[in-house]
C-alpha cells in the first residue's frame, strides 16, 4: 500500500527561483552533470526503476477500478519543463480504457460564453478512472494571464473560484494531485533548440514557447501569484524539479504512488484452455489476399 508521505525534497536546482541567466552558461559541464551542477541518473539505475514504479502504477489502477475510486492528476509547468514526457511513462502500461490524458486545445467562440470551468468538468473521470490533464484550468492563471487572453476581471474571478472548485472536486471523493514542472532558463532554451534541430520533434515548438523566453519573469510572477490563491490544504501543489528529465519522472511517480492510498490485488485466476481440433476448416489461397510488402526483410541483408 502506498504511504502518504511526501518525498524528500530534491537538491536545489536553478528552477523558477532563478533569474534569467542564472543556469550558469559560461561554466563548465563535467561528463554526467548538468549546469545547476545536479548529478544526472545512471541510465540503467533510472530503467530498472522506472520499470518497477511501472508495474506499481497498473496495480494501483487495478485498485482504482476494484475500489471505484477517481484520480485527477494535474500536470503544469514551463514549456519544455518535461511534463509530456513524465505522462507518457505513467501512462505506457495503463490499461487505456480507465486512463485518460486530456490535452484540451485553445478554447472556441462557444467556450468562451460558458463557465470557465465547464469543458474541463465534461472530463473529469467516473468510478475507477484516471484523468490526467496535460495542462488545466490554470491555463487562465499561466499563458491567459501573461498573454493578456483574458481580461483581469476573469482572472482575479479565477483566483477566487479555482480553489472553490477544487474543494467540490475533493468534497465529492476526487482525489487530486496537482503538479508543477520548474526548469531552469538555461535549461529550457536549450530543449528548445533541442527541438527546433530535431524534425521528429519540431512540432513540439510553437511561437507561444519562444515568448515564453522573452516573458520569463512575467510568467514567474504569474506562477507565484497562482501559487498564493490556489495552494490549498485539500489540493496542495507539488513542484517537481525537472533540470534532469529521468530524474523528475521518477520523483513524480514515486509521489504520486505513495500519496494515493491503494493496495496491491491478487490479480484475476485465467486458465487458457486447450486449443480445439480443427473441425475440417481449409484457408483460402493465399493469393487470394492482399498482403503488406515484407520490407522489413530488407534489414536481414544488412
Amino acid at each position: 500500500m502506498g504511504s502518504k508521505k511526501d518525498v524528500k525534497k530534491s537538491p536545489s536546482t536553478n528552477g523558477d527561483d532563478a533569474s534569467p541567466g542564472s543556469g550558469g552558461k559560461n561554466g563548465s559541464k563535467k561528463n554526467g552533470q548538468l549546469p545547476s551542477g545536479l548529478e544526472k541518473l545512471p541510465k540503467k539505475a533510472y530503467e530498472n526503476e522506472l520499470e518497477r514504479m511501472q508495474a506499481e502504477l497498473v496495480e494501483m489502477q487495478a485498485w482504482l477500478k476494484e475500489s471505484g475510486n477517481r484520480l485527477v492528476v494535474v500536470f503544469e509547468g514551463r514549456d519544455a519543463a518535461g511534463k509530456g514526457s513524465a505522462i507518457k511513462r505513467i501512462t505506457q502500461y495503463l490499461n487505456p480504457r480507465h486512463a485518460r490524458v486530456v490535452a484540451l486545445p485553445a478554447p472556441t467562440a462557444v467556450h468562451k460564453t460558458q463557465w470557465y470551468f465547464q469543458r474541463y468538468i465534461e472530463h473529469l473521470p467516473a468510478a475507477g478512472e484516471i484523468v490526467i490533464f496535460d495542462r488545466s484550468w490554470y491555463n487562465r492563471a499561466g499563458v491567459e494571464r501573461v498573454m493578456g487572453f483574458c481580461t483581469t476581471d476573469e482572472y482575479r474571478r479565477f483566483l477566487h473560484q479555482a480553489p472553490i472548485f477544487e474543494r467540490l472536486l475533493v468534497e465529492d471523493g476526487i482525489m487530486l494531485r496537482k503538479y508543477w514542472f520548474s526548469v531552469s532558463d538555461e535549461e529550457q532554451e536549450r530543449r528548445f533548440r533541442d527541438r527546433h534541430s530535431d524534425p521528429m520533434r519540431r512540432w513540439k515548438l510553437s511561437p507561444m514557447d519562444l515568448e515564453s523566453i522573452n516573458r520569463w519573469e512575467a510568467y514567474s510572477r504569474a506562477k507565484d501569484e497562482m501559487f498564493v490563491h490556489t495552494d490549498i490544504p485539500e489540493a496542495p501543489w507539488y513542484t517537481v524539479e525537472s533540470e534532469d528529465k529521468k530524474r523528475s519522472r521518477i520523483n513524480v511517480i514515486s509521489h504520486l504512488l505513495s500519496t494515493v492510498p491503494w493496495e496491491k490485488l491478487d490479480p484475476p485466476s485465467f486458465e487458457i484452455p486447450e486449443r480445439p481440433a480443427s473441425a475440417n476448416y481449409e484457408r483460402p489461397p493465399r493469393e487470394e489476399f492482399r498482403y503488406v510488402p515484407d520490407v522489413a526483410s530488407n534489414l536481414l541483408d544488412g
